[in-house]
């Protein structure tokens, strides 16, 4: 029984090992949608990991040259992804302060002034001794000036503005940019001066004239080289002539006589005093 049980089982496999030689397990056997997803899968896989070596492969070198070449090209995306890339995989290379201030320069090429001031700020704090600190802070001033609102508005930017501008011209003193912000701040700080016009007007319409001596005493003590100056003068001695201050407007009659260079109300304020008892 056990002999016969063998005999067959020999035979069986015989047969079995007979029918692989017949009909190997190959492409060709396989029907043709089969074929083709395992080539599908083959190519997919050779592209993956050839795109992987070529990734590897890739030196700061590369990856600054290709994102400066899309920057000089205007292609801000992939300029800002090559200079993310540079800053958080080789921070401490050559070229980190570079790729810092590219991204300040797409940011405010693209009008994204906060984010570029951001950016700017970064340059100074991060790499001090970076020859991009000259322009990134004078392009910090200039972003708080782009977005600094007209004088009747919220004045946060204008402040900001004339902050970064002052810190520039303290480092870069003889500098041609220099007179440029100069230029900037005598008209952001009449914005100022200007602001504070405004609110003392509204006082006085309002017969607020206490209120209105604050902010006008603002525009005499804190922005004396405006344009605002000698009008707030003016009206302060109208309130003070209202509110009989004799000799506080003589003494102010004296100040606007020394710091009044070109005066265009002297008949209104030899009138005030002419009234003085």
């Amino acid at each position: 029984m056990i002999g016969a049980m063998t005999v067959l089982n020999w035979q069986v496999l015989a047969i079995e090992a007979n029918t692989s030689r017949r009909h190997p397990l190959s492409l060709r056997s396989m029907p043709a949608p089969y074929r083709i997803l395992l080539s599908l899968i083959a190519v997919s896989l050779f592209s993956c990991a050839s795109s992987d070596e070529a990734k590897k492969q890739r030196t700061v070198d590369d990856v600054w040259a290709s994102a400066k070449k899309s920057y000089d090209d205007g292609d801000w995306l992939d300029a800002q992804s090559g200079m993310e890339v540079i800053k958080l995989q080789y921070p401490a290379s050559q070229y980190a302060d570079d790729a810092q201030y590219y991204l300040a320069e797409i940011t405010f090429e693209r009008g994204e002034f906060i984010m570029a001031a951001f950016n700017y700020n970064l340059i100074r704090r991060s790499y001090p001794s970076s020859e991009f600190v000259r322009p990134a802070m004078y392009k910090t001033a200039l972003c708080y000036d782009k977005i600094s609102l007209p004088p009747d508005r919220d004045q946060e930017n204008t402040r900001k503005a004339l902050q970064a501008y002052g810190d520039y011209q303290a480092m870069f003193m003889s500098d041609s940019l220099s007179r440029e912000a100069a230029v900037r701040t005598r008209e952001l700080r009449d914005r100022l001066a200007e602001r504070n016009w405004i609110i003392a007007e509204h006082y006085m319409r309002t017969q607020a004239r206490r209120a209105a001596s604050i902010h006008l005493d603002a525009i005499i003590d804190e922005y004396p080289d405006s344009k605002w100056l000698e009008r707030a003068m003016v009206l302060k001695l109208q309130i003070l002539e209202w509110q009989e201050k004799n000799d506080d407007a003589r003494t102010l009659i004296a100040m606007y006589r020394r710091m009044v260079k070109d005066p265009q109300l002297k008949d209104d304020v030899d009138e005030i005093e002419k009234g003085l008892p």
